[in-house]
């Protein structure tokens, strides 16, 4: 079950680690922490074009351009050219030459508001399709992020998700130690939302992000997801939240996801 969803993760993963291997511009265990959340939604959308995505965590921009040139939506040559100078990828999320992606993010705590405000549009023009947004934890540190959730139900806004990609580490620690988030759930659902606690790494789980039975007002998915994942000696490590691997360390990551 899920098998095509795995397939395309476990090459997403590769992809990524291969290119900011090239390009010495990393961000790489929040991207592999995301991909199979990305993978999930940029499905979804490919077959529902009135659907939105909006990436708040930017700077996992390598996981996103890699789970989109596996479905056929980012041409080889731009992949291979990333990060690079005159690149029509950046290291962080660019909606430029990129019409599915109508966000650049990466200045953390953006997407959220605009999402509230997308999703409010759309609900008003009487027009299809739903708004996902993907925050990373260590932006829920961002107050931008909580005035749009309060803000939210009260709008009544049940053609919007948000999807916290919960890997535990942001830039120099673990978030406890930065400004610690827990109880996550409960400071959600004290905003009025609908929240669930997920595995981020799981299909089957990751699948009823995009099936909205019954909502009838924003929902919040709480991702456990493993930083570096899928490579064993980058998991849960700070260290690897911004070095791109030298070329010994990406041959053995590739063989761990063979």
């Amino acid at each position: 079950m899920f098998e095509i969803e795995k397939s395309i993760a476990k090459n997403s993963r590769k992809t990524a680690l291969t290119m900011v291997h090239h390009a010495r511009s990393a961000h790489i265990g929040s991207s592999l922490s995301l991909i199979d959340i990305a993978v999930q939604l940029f499905l979804k959308s490919t077959r529902n074009v009135d659907d939105v995505v909006l990436v708040s965590k930017g700077h996992a921009a390598a996981g996103v351009y890699a789970v989109l040139n596996i479905l056929g939506m980012v041409p080889d040559g731009w992949i291979s050219n990333y990060c690079t100078n005159g690149s029509k990828l950046g290291g962080h999320v660019t909606s430029t030459n990129l019409p599915f992606l109508e966000l650049s993010t990466g200045s953390l705590g953006h997407g959220l508001p605009y999402g509230v405000g997308r999703a409010l549009g759309k609900s008003r023009a009487g027009q299809k399709g739903h708004v996902y947004v993907v925050l990373s934890d260590g932006e829920c540190d961002e107050g931008s992020n909580w005035e749009a959730a309060l803000i939210a139900p009260q709008l009544k806004l049940n053609n919007l998700t948000v999807i916290i990609d919960r890997n535990r580490i942001q830039s120099l620690g673990g978030t406890e130690e930065t400004v610690a988030l827990e109880p996550l759930a409960r400071k959600w659902e004290a905003f009025n939302w609908e929240v669930f606690e997920i595995d981020g790494h799981d299909f089957k789980d990751l699948a009823k992000i995009t099936q909205h039975i019954n909502q009838t007002k924003p929902r919040v998915y709480i991702a456990e997801t493993i930083k570096g994942k899928g490579v064993s000696f980058m998991e849960n490590s700070v260290l690897w939240h911004y070095r791109p691997p030298n070329f010994e360390e990406l041959n053995a990551a590739i063989k761990e996801l063979e």
